[in-house]
């Protein structure tokens, strides 16, 4: 198991980061952070990503003095079209139209930095998703469960009814969530003392 002598923040409101973060079996703490999520014109999928949560990074270096920072930031793209969370219901419902029946990409950047060594460690994993074919009575519903508003591509694939929108994956299902876990705990390795 990692160990840590510094302390271990986690840069991001989302409970599924924290959820998988603790999988680790390490205490660590979240903060908030608020950063513009922007995709720029013409920028490609792992630019995007990696540039996030390096944006997201500096923003908590800024209140963080000594300690282990993670970021993360996660889109999903279909036919070279990146798709970020939806900004209302009507975007949400265009987005799982989109996916219905179609092979999407998941790309998740993180950073991890170490105050101590000066470190910082930048990477991405992507995994592919394929949806089944969605009816209009699937997505109206889910849309009014709430679940797809503060997700990349409009979904959780570990929501109880977005879980059976996926037909199958390829590549790591914890990126999907928002969070590649392995990739993650390695780069951690090399920060620990």
């Amino acid at each position: 198991m990692v160990q840590f002598d510094l302390p271990v923040y986690l840069a991001s409101k989302s409970p599924r980061r924290k959820k998988f973060l603790s999988q680790l079996n390490f205490p660590f703490k979240t903060i908030e952070i608020h950063v513009d999520e922007k995709i720029n014109n013409g920028e490609k999928p792992i630019k995007a990503v990696k540039r996030l949560a390096v944006e997201k990074l500096e923003v908590a270096k800024q209140r963080v003095r000594r300690g282990i920072i993670i970021t993360a930031d996660t889109i999903v793209v279909l036919n070279k079209e990146i798709i970020g969370k939806p900004r209302d219901e009507k975007d949400a419902k265009n987005i799982l139209k989109k996916l219905s029946g179609n092979t999407h990409a998941v790309y998740t950047g993180f950073a991890v930095h170490s105050t101590k060594k000066d470190l910082t460690i930048v990477d991405y994993q992507k995994t592919l998703v394929t949806f089944k074919k969605l009816n209009n009575e699937e997505i109206d519903d889910y849309i009014k469960s709430g679940s797809p508003m503060d997700k990349a591509g409009a979904y959780g694939i570990q929501d109880d009814f977005g879980a059976v929108f996926v037909k199958k994956i390829n590549g790591c299902y914890y990126n999907v969530v928002g969070l590649p876990l392995p990739k993650l705990y390695l780069a951690l390795l090399r920060l620990a003392d």
